[in-house]
């Protein structure tokens, strides 16, 4: 899953938010202990969630849809995808606005600044010079994205034109996101009644 949907995931919870905001750049169990219990709560729980991901039969069946160049990259294009879903539907998950959301999280961000990594910092310039995470519904912005990620991979790679395969795999984008954000929803609120986390939201 993608920032969006690891922000929407945390369901309000301030720290869970931020542990599933700076996942992505917290490797290994030793990097835990630096941060605070509800943070490192937020990155378990980030950590959990990538992990239902990927064993979901949801997500399995829909990799080998992707056209064999892309199937490498198939986890990442997913991920913007079900962004681009979850931005779309916003209503349907969340109370208020996704724009009003966008301003919490930056919020929240600028108040806990000493745990943001610097790579999340710049992330997050690049997010408010692009309307992010709001953007999201506009599927330009999506193919920039994917783009940009693929400049910073270091193969050659085919994810500066995902906007030709987006016309086959789009409804197979929001099918397989209708069927699988529900699900790691109920996952997300199991994990947290068995951790009986409260986080301090």
């Amino acid at each position: 899953m993608n920032f969006l949907a690891h922000l929407c995931l945390a369901n309000g919870d301030s720290g869970l938010m931020l542990g599933g905001i700076v996942g992505d750049f917290v490797r290994g169990r030793r990097a835990l202990r630096a941060y605070p219990e509800p943070i490192r709560q937020g990155i378990v729980l980030h950590r959990y969630i990538d992990k239902c991901t990927d064993r979901s039969p949801v997500i399995k069946k829909l990799r080998p849809v992707f056209p064999r160049e892309f199937r490498r990259y198939a986890g990442i294009i997913i991920d913007l995808a079900f962004d681009h879903e979850l931005a779309v539907n916003w209503w349907r998950y969340m109370p208020g606005s996704l724009e009003r959301f966008d301003l919490e999280a930056r919020d929240l961000l600028r108040e806990h600044a000493e745990w943001v990594p610097e790579k999340l910092t710049i992330f997050m310039e690049y997010a408010d010079r692009h309307g992010l995470f709001s953007a999201y519904r506009d599927l330009d912005v999506v193919f920039h994205a994917l783009a940009g990620i693929g400049k910073r991979v270091s193969r050659p790679n085919p994810l500066h034109r995902v906007s030709e395969i987006w016309p086959e795999l789009g409804p197979e984008f929001k099918s397989s996101f209708r069927q699988f954000f529900p699900q790691i929803q109920s996952e997300v609120l199991d994990w947290r009644m068995r951790n009986s986390t409260t986080t301090g939201s």
